[in-house]
């Protein structure tokens, strides 16, 4: 029997990246790996997966080696496919950010993505195939007042995911950028006045699903998704 293709998630809670984790393993028949500076918050979700739960701060190079090496053992060749749904928010005007505080959001939001994307790309291109990719936001094509810091990474991550599209695609990777142009669904937040009027994160992860499963004939370098009901 074949083994199941891999999966990693980097950056993982319990919104969106669940969703995601639960749909490649339910639906896309993967083997899931979750990533995260706090693995224990993962377990019991891991648990219910059969996924592997592992710590990686994606700003710091040794934890990224550190995690494809060990990924290596576990599933030679690597994974299949790579999603960075990392992201740090900050907020404030331009005269009272910390500049500390903005490099911390630069790095979850765009070095930890290529320094994943290196590793990744390095065992795609070996295989000959594979599927990269990056979570964006609104932010990633609008810079809202007050929210300079988080636009200035997103907006880095989405041209990273560009550049790496035209670099990899021709050699059988498909890189692809997904814009979240909208509020999240979850129980901790206000429901919306208008039914569906927040993204379901499930709806989310099936579109990555068929992102990955998309053929190459047809391949989408970038996609927005929103509520039915979000101006843009």
């Amino acid at each position: 029997m074949e083994p199941r293709p891999l999966a990693l998630i980097v950056g993982v809670g319990d919104g969106l990246s669940a969703a995601l984790a639960r749909c490649f393993a339910e639906e896309g028949g993967m083997r899931v790996a979750l990533a995260s500076r706090r693995p224990e918050r993962l377990r019991e979700q891991a648990r219910q997966l059969g996924a592997l739960a592992l710590h990686c701060d994606a700003t710091r190079a040794g934890d990224v080696d550190a995690l494809f090496s060990l990924l290596d053992h576990e599933h030679p060749g690597g994974p299949e496919v790579v999603v960075y749904n990392a992201g740090a928010r900050l907020r404030g005007a331009i005269t009272d950010l910390d500049p500390a505080q903005v490099l911390q959001t630069l790095q979850v939001n765009a070095h930890g993505a290529m320094l994943v994307a290196q590793q990744a790309a390095r065992r795609m291109l070996a295989r000959g195939h594979g599927s990269l990719l990056f979570t964006g936001a609104s932010a990633s094509v609008k810079g809202f007042p007050g929210s300079s810091a988080f636009a200035m990474g997103k907006f880095a991550l989405r041209g990273l995911a560009q550049a790496l599209a035209r670099e990899l695609a021709p050699q059988g990777v498909h890189v692809a950028h997904v814009i979240i142009d909208g509020g999240i669904a979850h129980p901790d937040r206000t429901p919306p006045a208008q039914p569906d009027g927040q993204l379901d994160p499930a709806a989310i992860a099936r579109s990555y699903l068929h992102l990955i499963r998309q053929e190459r004939s047809a391949w989408s370098w970038e996609i927005e998704l929103r509520p039915w009901v979000e101006k843009f």
